[in-house]
Order: C-alpha cells, then structure tokens, then sequence
C-alpha cells in the first residue's frame, strides 16, 4: 500500500509528497526490533499470536465470573487461588474489598474474568451499602456467579437475602461452601443443600482443597463469550445515555421511542430501575439504555452525586458508545465533567449532546462556548449534537454523530501505515534530547480496537508531552473522531553482545 497525499505538519508545510512503501517501511523497522531484549508478550504482539495481537478480530468479550458473598467469607482468598497468585488483598476482617475489582483468570484452557466484590449485606448503610450496592452490579454484569458462604457458620439471614437476589437475577450459580478444610467439614458443607441452589462445592479457599472440582463445575456453565460485555458480537449497538441528575435523559429516552416510556419528573434521580429501550432510529435499530439500576433505598441513603455516578458506571458497562447529555441552560458543572471523564476512562465511544437548546438566548449561546472550550478541553474529538428533548429539535443528528464515533472506536490502522506515518512524524519532529540521549521510535502497532490501543516500541522513556504530540497527529491524520485512543511506549534495551 502507498500514500502519496501531502500531508501537513504543525507549521502548515506538507511532509512529504512522495510515494510511500508502508510495507518496505514495517518489514525493515520490524527488522531492526530483533537487535532489542523483548519479552513473550511483545513477541505475541508481534507475531499476531495471543489475545492482543495486532491483526486479530476481537471474538468477544472474557465471560464474566463474580465472586459473592457476605462480608469474610473468603471471597478474595478463593480469587487468588483461582488465579494462582496472591493480587486481591485478604486479611482476617470483615470488609477489606470494597469494590469490585477484576482479573484475569484461566482453568483447563479456558480463558474468563474474574470479579472479586465486597461483602454484601441487607441492611447496610454508610459505606458498606456503596459495597453491597457494587455486589449487586457484579451479579449483574456477570454471567455466572460463585456464591461464596462460610461452612463453619451455615446459612445466615444475609445469605438467604443474597440467594433471594441470585434468583431474581436469573443467573447460574455455582455455590461454594468454603473453609472446609478437611473431611470432617464435609458435613457443614452439605446442610447447604437447604438453600435451594444445588450442589454446595465444598472448598478450602486458603489451601486449595475441592477448588478444581469447583471451577469444573463453573466451567460447565460459562458461555464462550460473555453475554453482558460491551464488545458482545451481534444484536443492536447499545447506547448509554448518561448525564448528571435531572439533564433530561429520561425525557430524551421517550422522545426517541416516541413514548412515555420512563417516568420524568424535575426531581433529580426520579429513574430507579433498569430501563432498556429498542428504538428505531436512521434505519437501524439501536438498544438505549437509560441509566437507572439503582435500588430505591441508595437514592435515600445517599447523595445526588453518589447515585448519579454508580448509574452512568453500571450503563457504561453495558454500553458501547454514551451519549453524555449536558444542560445548555446552566453553566457546566464540574459533575458535567467527571461523566465525560468516566466514558472515557471505560473506553467508550463518546458523543455529547446539549439539551435544552431550544431555551438559551444569544447571550447564553456565547457564554457556553466558552465554557466547552475551557472545562471540555479534553475531548474536542467529540461529537456534538445541539438538541431539545422537550421539543424533539434536531434528534435527526443524535444518529449521525453515534455512527461516527463508533466507527471511530473499530476503525484499525494498517501496521505499515501507522509506521510509516510516524517515520514521517519523528522525521519532522524528533523528541527532545534530554540527558544527552535522544529515544527513538523503534516500531509500532496498533494493539486493539474499542478503543483503538498503540503500543509503540522505544529505545528509551517517552515523555508524556510528546506522547500527547502523537496522540493529536494520530487522530489529524486518521480521524478518531468520538473515541478515546490510547498510546503505551514499551521502551527495550538493546540486547547485550557476548
């Protein structure tokens, strides 16, 4: 492949106008890696082998396994014997997860994710009920769940509250009686029984004992690909409408589906349950999902700030692409802000649409432009849609700026096209000399899509101005418009000669 198109440095001068052999350009640069120390994973990388590979067709998201249970029961330990390491933390006191945290786990070949939670409790407040609350996103999101319950203690009433909120989520369950260290404790194990969820596995998280018959069982229940994950092949795209309280989401959901479809009122957080919505729009059918999925009782317990902020986390994980919804009739909120940072650091495709327009007078119109360029400054690669939900005003170009941020986040730049589009970069503007060293770009790929990932290989540390540099030209030359992307430097030594 060639590129003979002129292309613009910062100054405005072109780069280069002659014909461009990407290909010539990857083999030598590829070439020239073999004379630096790399490691298993950078030679997966670069040999298309493994689950980043350069040229691999994502399959799917990791099924999802969450680890659940009351409050020291031995979730975090059962996880680490899981994944055959210590990474989640333990210690002999109630409480010591507080979020959900995950890792990647395999057994007899099989690849999945697992989620270690804090304990959850029926009747919690203060911040054990922001724990049960994040419990209950994991059950959720899962697609199975290992219901973790002390045999040394039996069934608890916070046991039997969980069981009652595994039912009601439909999802397999795979019950372990944990602490049965030996097989005198294969008698608690089985008064588990009483609890209605099939055959209790007996285990000892701490020494490994009954782990692999549990984890056969797991096995027998997990799908190839996680049915819940954003990257789900197939069906409609989804899209997350997120927003602080009280910006119209609802009010646009129902404009959109042309009904009342969702309860509106002025009062923030009036949105309590999960409400997804096929809607058709632009030919195509896409599945909104409004950000509700919080309980009742966490909008009493808690603050406007903390609900509206577990609901935009709980839809981005459903979603592919949000649409970040902002009250043009009122300054921007620095709440307004910390939404668009959470779809970015979830790595979703991005558009922001300003509601209320229909109500905002010349004076107002230049006084938010202003406030875009200074409190958005992160993200001027996002769409933008000046739309009114009461009014229906321009809803024909929500579809418009949706598509093109998701073809953003799947678009994959050729190996040889992307290295020889930084040649020309480095060629212009090579990094500072700091120390009496220069480092050099030894090579770069990109490693996945949803979002677009570059890995870029160097003979030395990258400053984060300059990767700021190539992260603006990346996007000038291939778009990017309405993804995040994200560039990582691997820096390598060269190899020593013997």
């Amino acid at each position: 492949m060639t590129d003979e198109t002129a292309r613009p440095t910062d100054e405005g001068a072109p780069i280069s106008t002659a014909p461009v052999d990407d290909a010539a350009v990857e083999r030598a640069l590829r070439a020239g890696l073999s004379d630096f120390e790399l490691s298993p994973e950078d030679e997966a990388l670069l040999e298309a082998e493994g689950p980043y590979a350069a040229d691999s067709t994502p399959q799917g998201p990791l099924p999802v396994v969450a680890v659940v249970g009351r409050p020291n029961v031995g979730k975090s330990s059962l996880v680490n014997r899981i994944l055959r390491r210590r990474e989640a933390v333990v210690e002999d006191v109630p409480g010591v997860t507080r979020d959900r945290v995950s890792y990647e786990g395999e057994w007899a070949g099989r690849r999945f994710t697992v989620v270690d939670t804090g304990g959850w409790e029926a009747d919690a407040t203060g911040i054990h009920l922001r724990v049960a609350e994040q419990a209950e996103i994991a059950i959720e999101l899962a697609d199975v769940v290992m219901f973790v319950v002390d045999a040394t203690v039996g069934a608890t009433d916070d046991d039997e509250a969980v069981v009652k909120l595994l039912r009601k989520s439909g999802k397999p369950v795979v019950l372990i009686a944990n602490k049965v260290d030996d097989q005198r404790g294969e008698a608690d194990a089985a008064m588990l029984w009483s609890l209605g969820l099939g055959q209790p596995w007996p285990v000892s998280a701490v020494h490994g004992r009954g782990s692999g018959d549990a984890l056969d069982a797991v096995l027998e229940v997990l799908p190839q690909v996680s049915a819940t994950g954003a990257y789900a092949q197939g069906g409609p795209r989804r899209v997350a409408l997120v927003g602080r309280p009280n910006v119209g989401k609802s009010s646009l959901l129902n404009r959109l589906a042309g009904s009342e479809r969702v309860v509106v009122d002025n009062v923030a957080g009036t949105t309590r349950d999960p409400v997804d919505e096929l809607i058709e729009l632009g030919g195509k059918t896409w599945r909104f999902v409004d950000t509700a999925g919080i309980r009742r009782r966490v909008h009493q317990s808690r603050g406007a700030d903390f609900y509206a902020s577990l609901r935009t986390q709980t839809a981005l994980e459903k979603a592919e692409v949000a649409v970040v919804l902002i009250d043009a009739s009122e300054p921007i909120a620095e709440q307004d802000v910390r939404v668009v940072q959470q779809v970015i650091d979830a790595g979703r495709a991005l558009v922001i649409a300003y509601n209320k327009w229909d109500t905002l007078d010349e004076e107002r119109r230049h006084y938010l432009e202003r406030e875009i360029d200074k409190e958005l400054v992160q993200v001027p690669w996002a769409p933008r849609a000046n739309v009114s939900a009461r009014t229906g005003r321009h809803m024909d170009r929500l579809v418009p700026a949706i598509e093109t941020a998701l073809e953003s986040w799947d678009t994959r730049v050729p190996t040889g096209r992307l290295n020889a589009f930084l040649g020309e970069i480095v060629a212009s503007h090579p990094h500072p000399v700091r120390g009496g060293k220069q480092p050099r770009i030894l090579f770069a790929t990109q490693a996945s899509t949803r979002p677009p990932r570059f890995v870029i290989f160097a003979s030395g540390f990258i400053e984060a101005g300059y990767r700021r540099f190539l992260e603006r030209r990346l996007r000038e030359q291939f778009g990017f418009e309405g993804t995040p992307i994200e560039v990582s430097v691997r820096v390598r030594e060269k190899r020593s000669k013997r």
